[in-house]
C-alpha cells in the first residue's frame, strides 16, 4: 500500500483475483454503497492508472487507486490545544481524551471539544478534513478514543466497532466490595423518562453487554479497582451498569456514587485494540491515567 498525493494505492490480493472492482469494494473492503456511487460518479478510482470497468474480472496484482486524500470543508472550528497523540497514521488517530472536556460539538460553533483540538491538528499538517469520531467518552471520562481520517477508514472502522473488533478496556474505581472476582452484566439500557440526561436499564432498552474483572480491593475506604470491557456502546453504559449491581463509580454523584474521593467520575479508557484497516495488524495502545485518578490509586495504595 502506498500514498501517492491523495490517493491510495494497493495491489490486488490473490483472493480477490477474479471478482469485479464493484464487487472488490463492496464484499472484500466493505465500503459503503453510498460511498463507491460517489467514486464512481467522480472517477476517484483507478485500475492500472486508467479508468476502470467496474465489472470486469480484476487480475492478481491489478494497481487499483483510490482518491481519499482530498480537501473537505471543515465542519467544526480549529482550536489550539495540546493533545495527548497515542497513534496517528495516513488512516486514524488515537488520542488520550482529558476529563472535563466534551468529545465533539453538541451545538452549532461549539468550541473547547476534542475534535476542536483535532481539527486544528490536522490544520497544522496542511489537511482540510471532516472530525470523524469512532465511538465518544463522556464529558468527565478519560481516555483512549478513536478518530477516522477519511470516509473509508470511517466506514471500515464503524464496522469493526460494530463486530466487536475494537477492544476498550476501562479502569474503574468503584464504591463497595465486589462479590465476584469477574463476571458480565447483560442488561438492556435506556433513557430514564423522569430524568433529561440519566440512562436506567429497563426491559424496554438497547442491549448492553459490560465484562468486569476486580483487580485490587481498599478496606479503609471501601472502594475496588475494576477493569471493565464493553461489547456494545450504550451511553452511560459502563455508569448505568455498575451502579445497578450496586457498586457505582466513585464521584459519580448523576448514578449514585459520592465525590469523598474524587470531583468526577473516577472511569478511564485505559487501553484500546484497534485491527488496523487496511494492513490488518492489530494496534495497541495505553492511555496515561489524568492526575486526579494517579494521585487516587497512589492514595488508595492500588
Amino acid at each position: 500500500m502506498k500514498i501517492r498525493g491523495e490517493w491510495m494505492e494497493f495491489p490486488v490480493k490473490k483472493d480477490w483475483a477474479g471478482i469485479s472492482l464493484q464487487q472488490m469494494l463492496r464484499e472484500k473492503m466493505k465500503a459503503p454503497k453510498t460511498l463507491v456511487h460517489k467514486w464512481r460518479m467522480d472517477r476517484e478510482v483507478k485500475v492500472n492508472d486508467a479508468d476502470p470497468n467496474w465489472t470486469s474480472p480484476l487480475i492478481e496484482k491489478d494497481s487499483v487507486m483510490i482518491r481519499l486524500f482530498q480537501d473537505e470543508e471543515f465542519d467544526i472550528t480549529p482550536e489550539y490545544m495540546e493533545l495527548d497523540l497515542l497513534f496517528e497514521d495516513e488512516h486514524f488517530l488515537i488520542i488520550n481524551k482529558p476529563a472535563g472536556m466534551d468529545t465533539h460539538p453538541n451545538d452549532p460553533g461549539q468550541t473547547g471539544t476534542l475534535a476542536n483540538g483535532i481539527a486544528f491538528h490536522f490544520q497544522m499538517q496542511g489537511m482540510s478534513r471532516k472530525i470523524r469520531h469512532i465511538h465518544r467518552l463522556d464529558h468527565d471520562t478519560s481516555g483512549a478514543i478513536v478518530f477516522a481520517k477519511h470516509a473509508l477508514s470511517h466506514a471500515i472502522l464503524d464496522r469493526l466497532l460494530e463486530e466487536r473488533l475494537i477492544k476498550r478496556t476501562y479502569t474503574a474505581i468503584v464504591q463497595g466490595k465486589m462479590k465476584q472476582k469477574k463476571g458480565q452484566i447483560d442488561q438492556p439500557i435506556g433513557k430514564d423518562r423522569h430524568h433529561p440526561v440519566r440512562r436506567r436499564v429497563s426491559p424496554g432498552g438497547q442491549p448492553a453487554l459490560t465484562h468486569f474483572k476486580t483487580e485490587d480491593y481498599n478496606t479503609r475506604f471501601d472502594v475496588s479497582l475494576v477493569k471493565l470491557q464493553l461489547d456494545t456502546g450504550r451511553t452511560h453504559q459502563i455508569r448505568v451498569h455498575l451502579s445497578h449491581i450496586g457498586y457505582p463509580i466513585s464521584g459519580d454523584d448523576l448514578y449514585g456514587g459520592n465525590k469523598n474521593l474524587i470531583d468526577r467520575q473516577a472511569l478511564h479508557a485505559s487501553e484500546i485494540t484497534v485491527m488496523h484497516p487496511f494492513t490488518d495488524e492489530k494496534v495497541t495502545v495505553s492511555a496515561d491515567f489524568p492526575d486526579d485518578m494517579k494521585r487516587l490509586i497512589i492514595k488508595l495504595e492500588f
